[in-house]
């Protein structure tokens, strides 16, 4: 696979910001990509006029008319075969993914959580951090696999937390940090630079220890 060739299916819930940044950074030349459709499991996510302005032809699989996971997963399947795919990024995705979805597409299925993983896996993770009392918070991206948000983890973006911060202003720090740290991770693996081996994450061939790490030293609030 070729930087030009890499192909992208974005799976999402809800106002697709993460998405937007993908997207900004493809116009922008920063990541040799093309999002060849969006998926909701939500018939009203927001994230789906946007695609659909941006020309990325979108697709909504709604969870609630499927009787299990496996008959969700079978029509999700279905539709991502419409466009077939190099790369699946969940972006705000809120369903798990069963173990036989994540074991047909691993290695090539990455994820976005707003914590610093291990830490705060889950919902709720500001408002955990600040009751945690922790001096950082930030975002993960992972490979996927069969354990919620326990997948090997790729590169993380660290956010202080400020004295009296609130569970808002915590968030949209993270979350631009998240814009920041997706699109960087999906330019590795587009160049041909990351992989997953067995549960070991690859970057230029080698072995990560830990994940890379980002973080903003200005922390502003531009």
């Amino acid at each position: 696979m070729t930087a030009a060739t890499l192909r992208v299916a974005v799976l999402i819930s809800g106002r697709g910001s993460n998405l937007k940044a993908i997207l900004d950074a493809i116009a922008a030349g920063q990541l040799p990509a093309r999002v060849v459709q969006v998926i909701s499991n939500r018939p009203g996510a927001a994230g789906l006029q946007l695609a659909a302005a941006a020309g990325v032809p979108t697709a909504v699989v709604d969870h609630k008319r499927f009787a299990d996971r496996a008959a969700f997963e079978r029509a999700l399947e279905a539709q991502l075969a419409a466009e077939p795919a190099d790369l699946l990024v969940l972006a705000g995705f809120m369903r798990v993914v069963t173990a036989d979805f994540v074991a047909r597409h691993r290695g090539r299925l990455l994820n976005i959580h707003p914590s610093l993983l291990p830490a705060f896996a889950g919902l709720d993770t500001h408002a955990r951090a600040l009751a945690a009392g922790v001096s950082e918070h930030g975002a993960s991206v992972h490979f996927v696999t069969a354990a919620v948000d326990g997948g090997p983890l790729i590169a993380q973006f660290r956010v202080p937390v400020r004295p009296g911060d609130t569970e808002d202003g915590l968030a949209a720090r993270v979350l631009r940090a998240e814009h920041r740290l997706y699109p960087q991770v999906l330019a590795w693996y587009a160049a041909g630079r990351l992989a997953l081996r067995a549960d070991t994450v690859l970057l230029d061939g080698l072995a990560l220890a830990a994940p890379v790490q980002f973080a903003d030293t200005e922390d502003d609030d531009a």
